[in-house]
């Protein structure tokens, strides 16, 4: 077995249960995984110089195939169900070991690297991958160790192992299927198997932390995006896909801390990864120039297709899926900070796109109602985004992230109450949906309507302005916003049939409701108090 590149001298892949394996690469530089990844001809160069890859059967995480190992650890404290399946600790130690014999003989790449740009709360970890590609998107999502303390990492406190070419049976391994993403936090190891999906490696240390900072050290994990203004005030965006995360948060007069993930400790927030995995579908310059230019040399792009004849990237084209995805470093970001460290924050927007044309462009949370919506994680799916859905289509996420919660939602909701008290944040909803009428009938919220309100609630202009309660949701509507005509801040009123407007406004306060059920049991009396107040003829 030959060791190559750079690392701690005692440093080996011994340790892990690999032995004899044909070569380890250790460390090596983004230049050198692509070039392997092309000779090796698993990918391709585009125009800008990006690496292109296809991720083979799986363009997307597999969550009936991700499993938590059960025992002392977790046993008690795990949130079990269909989100969090257990694993028997038995059966890890045995496809463990298929896995690692799988890797005899074949070429594995090595990285060192961390999460958690704020040093009292770093991670360590060591990835290990089957393909150079693999071990490229590790280097540019996680954060990248200087030379020296590579040098002086022996051991790391996590391990991955990501072995797509290693089916499992599940006969044998106690899997439902051939392709897995098992979590042991007695062993602090992470076992990926049977699928490319690059995800399954970043979602894997994101779900790690989703336990361990709230857990073992009160750290608030949030799936989220974060900027910092120019005087230093952190602003924080929650959202489901299509309710504009990405966009609002890229704002070329602010710092981008991270686009993703992050953690809430006593004095910072700060970025967990090194790099961002950007959506790509329907990508223009004109729309998102910053993801456009950062995808240039030592990014990696995932099931895209070519422009016929060419080597340029056709973006519309969603043949092989619509998750086509961009992995790069965060320094390919022009105003990215670094370190992806900030103070506290002063404002926290949930997005979402509702779709029924209900809930104001902008409203004000107090602390209960804040952790009932951050639990709830709403957002509307329209007509033509899935198979099958016709009109708009409730879709709840509890944290804005349910498929990484390894505890149960309302722990992290507590936790955020908890600041939002400590620190009097600021906590908005923004409705970047429809007005006017659902969809079909009304219009979606201009993009630049949107950018004046949340621009408002940053300056501090909305602390000025006159507010005017919802009903049944009981938000705190401002009735005057700068760059907003007044007509829209209260959506009745952009509604022909005021009547039709309060059925349906019942109708979505109904399915918050129903819902909001599975949690009831653990919530406390402010968020329970914060849900919706159905009328008689609801």
């Amino acid at each position: 077995m030959n060791e190559f590149g750079l690392k701690a001298k005692d440093a080996t892949i011994a340790d892990l249960g690999l032995k004899n394996v044909a070569d380890a690469y250790w460390n090596l530089q983004p230049a050198e995984l692509v070039e392997e990844t092309i000779l090796g001809g698993e990918g391709m160069l585009t125009d800008t110089g990006a690496l292109a890859v296809d991720t083979g059967k799986f363009t997307g995480r597999s969550p009936k195939d991700k499993f938590i190992v059960c025992d002392e650890t977790t046993e008690k404290s795990v949130w079990w169900g269909d989100i969090n399946i257990k694993f028997d600790s038995e059966k890890f130690d045995r496809l463990y070991s298929r896995v690692t014999g799988y890797l005899q003989g074949k070429t594995i790449y090595v990285r060192d690297a961390y999460a958690c740009a704020d040093p009292k709360h770093r991670l360590n970890i060591r990835v290990v991958t089957e393909s150079p590609w693999h071990n490229l998107f590790a280097y540019n999502l996680f954060l990248r160790p200087t030379k020296e303390e590579i040098l002086n990492q022996v051991k790391a406190e996590w391990t991955i192992i990501c072995a797509p070419g290693f089916h499992a049976d599940p006969k044998i391994d106690g899997t439902r299927q051939s392709n897995f993403a098992v979590l042991n936090f007695t062993k602090k190891i992470i076992l990926i198997g049977g699928t490319g999906y690059t995800g399954e490696i970043k979602k894997g240390i994101f779900s790690v932390l989703n336990y361990v900072l709230p857990h073992e050290k009160k750290v608030l994990s949030m799936h989220c995006s974060a900027n910092i203004g120019p005087d230093g005030d952190t602003a924080i965006f929650f959202g489901l896909s299509g309710t504009g995360k990405t966009t609002l948060s890229a704002d070329p007069n602010r710092g981008l801390i991270g686009d993703d993930e992050h953690g809430w400790a006593d004095t910072t927030v700060f970025n967990f990864e090194g790099g961002c995995y950007a959506k790509c579908v329907n990508l223009t310059k004109e729309k998102e120039p910053q993801i456009y230019d950062a995808i240039k040399f030592g990014a990696l792009v995932e099931n895209i297709e070519f422009i016929e004849g060419t080597t340029q990237v056709d973006y519309d084209n969603i043949s092989k899926t619509e998750n086509t995805r961009a992995a790069y470093p965060i320094h390919h970001i022009d105003n990215a900070v670094e370190p992806s460290i900030a103070g506290i924050p002063k404002n926290i927007f949930f997005l979402t796109c509702d779709a029924f044309g209900v809930l104001p462009p902008i409203s004000k949370l107090d602390a209960g109602q804040a952790m009932y919506h951050f639990i709830s994680g709403y957002t509307a799916k329209v007509a033509g985004t899935e198979m099958g859905i016709t009109e708009p289509t409730t879709t709840f996420s509890a944290c804005f992230g349910k498929a990484f919660l390894p505890l149960h939602p309302t722990k992290y909701a507590e936790l955020l109450g908890e600041k939002l008290k400590k620190h009097k944040v600021n906590v908005w909803l923004v409705n970047t949906g429809w007005s006017g009428g659902s969809f079909g009938v009304g219009s979606r919220m201009k993009l630049s309507f949107t950018r004046a309100m949340i621009g408002a609630a940053l300056k501090g202009e909305l602390d000025k302005v006159e507010f005017e309660k919802m009903p049944v949701f009981g938000l705190a509507m401002p009735k005057t916003c700068p760059g907003v005509p007044n007509e829209l801040l209260n959506p009745r009123n952009t509604w022909a049939d005021k009547s039709e407007y309060d059925a349906k406004m019942n109708t979505l306060a109904s399915s918050f409701v129903t819902n909001f059920a599975q949690y009831a049991e653990y919530a406390t009396p402010e968020i329970l108090n914060a849900a919706p107040k159905l009328t008689v003829n609801a």
